[in-house]
């Protein structure tokens, strides 16, 4: 067989197919149009038949339920009232010329909301002959349906869904209702009910600015070496508690006083050293506060204040001479300038930059033998400064369970300058438990006492400790 042969046996196969498969559809279609002619023909018959005739006689031939024939009397009287006018208590009357179906038609849809239902079609076309006793109001659904489309609310299906109906906008809808310029002020009077007083008590509730918080921690570190250690070395510990207090105010609108008092105190023992059984590792107590008045929407004007000291003496291994003490060195910074609030990365670095172009510094020794260590003349108490300081205080939440505590502070007066780095990584275990890595440089060239032959002006202190934690 060749191979147009074979490409015609295929061609032919494939036409006669598309030709049966149109034929089949052209016979239900007309299928469809046949049985929607007929119900058209047959809803129209009925409705002529009946638009017109009182309700009272259907009443005859079927029995209803109580609420079946209220509403059909409903219905009759509605009727009654459009073809005969509004005083019409009998067919007697003869019907009004501009009565016509659609007017009752429409009228009678005001009664009630108008759904499609899905039964009302199956039982008129239904080849059962058995009398349910709603063949005229089926009828009068279905007339509705085809001739009056306009009164369908909705269909079957959709008001018996069982999925729940929400609402959800794009945008949130407001209401702007300018009640009060409609209306006059008239005076509320409020009626007692029987057993209550006619007084009313108004309670109100002063508003508190005020938040407060705070920070407590203490850490221990354990340190033992065996006396024939091959590289040397002694025992020692070594504990640090430190107390961070914060009291805000913040009126939402212009004004921000903050306030945050620091303590840290670390006593340490040492077997090398014969003089002191224990001295202190870490001695601070701190008080920052700020009073800030809004310019921007995070700028504020500001007067900083921050003073500083110490608990008890500060000795070095093996020597009796006291290195510090309390108020010795106190030391007062009142600097004016202005602060930013800062907030970024989704609100996980937080804190203030505060920059002060006008500053005064005083430091105070209550030790005389401490003024010139300290950059103060010999045999005075106090010295006085002006100049300008830098600060930052910033808290970064690394993670859930690390963050990172970092505080910078600047002073300089042109000719000497103050700089001290402190950092604090705190490590979560658990609630309660954490682990503490602290780095402090610090830069003073305040005297020339305290250059350093190898390290200059440049100082550090570092620790690591594990110990107990509480914020609130």
């Amino acid at each position: 067989m060749s191979r147009n042969n074979i490409f015609k046996i295929l061609y032919i196969t494939l036409w006669c197919k598309i030709y049966i498969q149109k034929s089949l559809y052209f016979i239900i279609m007309v299928k469809k149009f046949f049985f929607l002619f007929m119900s058209l023909v047959f809803c129209h018959d009925t409705f002529s038949q009946h638009a017109y005739t009182p309700l009272q006689s259907s009443r005859q031939h079927h029995q209803h339920s109580g609420y079946v024939r209220q509403y059909l009397d409903s219905l009759e009287t509605c009727r009654l009232r459009c073809l005969y006018g509004a005083d019409a208590a009998a067919d007697s009357v003869p019907v009004r010329e501009d009565a016509d179906s659609t007017s009752c038609v429409s009228s009678l849809s005001v009664l009630y909301p108008l759904n499609f239902r899905y039964d009302v079609s199956r039982r008129l076309l239904s080849l059962d002959s058995a009398n349910t006793g709603s063949e005229i109001i089926d009828q009068s659904l279905m007339t509705m349906y085809l001739l009056h489309p306009e009164h369908v609310l909705d269909a079957e299906r959709n008001f018996t869904s069982k999925t729940p109906v929400t609402l959800t906008p794009e945008s949130p809808m407001r209401n702007d209702l300018n009640i009060t310029s409609q209306t006059t002020e008239q005076p509320i009077v409020i009626k007692p009910s029987e057993g209550m007083s006619s007084t009313v008590d108004l309670v109100a509730v002063k508003p508190n600015f005020w938040t407060f918080g705070g920070d407590y921690s203490l850490q221990f570190l354990q340190n033992y070496v065996s006396d024939n250690w091959y590289k040397g070395g002694e025992s020692n510990y070594s504990m640090i508690g430190a107390v961070a207090v914060l009291a805000n105010y913040n009126d939402k609108e212009k004004v921000k006083w903050e306030n945050k008092l620091e303590m840290k105190l670390g006593m340490q023992s040492s077997q090398g050293d014969t003089l002191h059984n224990y001295k202190s590792s870490e001695d601070l107590i701190r008080l920052t506060s700020k009073l800030g008045i809004q310019a921007e929407k995070r700028w504020y004007y500001t007067l900083q204040a921050i003073a500083s000291t110490q608990f008890t003496h500060g000795y070095k291994a093996n020597d009796p001479f006291v290195y510090s003490d309390f108020m010795s060195p106190f030391t007062v910074n009142l600097s004016l300038g202005m602060d930013y609030k800062l907030s970024w990365f989704k609100n996980r670095l937080t804190g203030s930059v505060n920059i002060s172009p006008l500053a005064v510094n005083m430091k105070y020794v209550d030790r005389l033998s401490l003024s010139t260590k300290y950059g103060i003349d010999e045999g005075k108490h106090t010295l006085w400064d002006f100049g300008s300081t830098f600060t930052t205080d910033l808290v970064y939440k690394i993670s859930d369970m690390i963050k990172w505590q970092t505080r910078l502070y600047a002073y300089t007066t042109y000719k000497r300058a103050e700089v001290e780095w402190e950092n604090t990584f705190t490590f979560q275990l658990s609630k309660y438990i954490s682990t503490k890595v602290f780095v402090y440089p610090r830069f003073d060239d305040s005297s020339p006492s305290k250059k350093d032959s190898k390290y200059g002006y440049f100082q550090l202190k570092e620790y690591w400790s594990l110990g107990f934690n509480y914020s609130f």
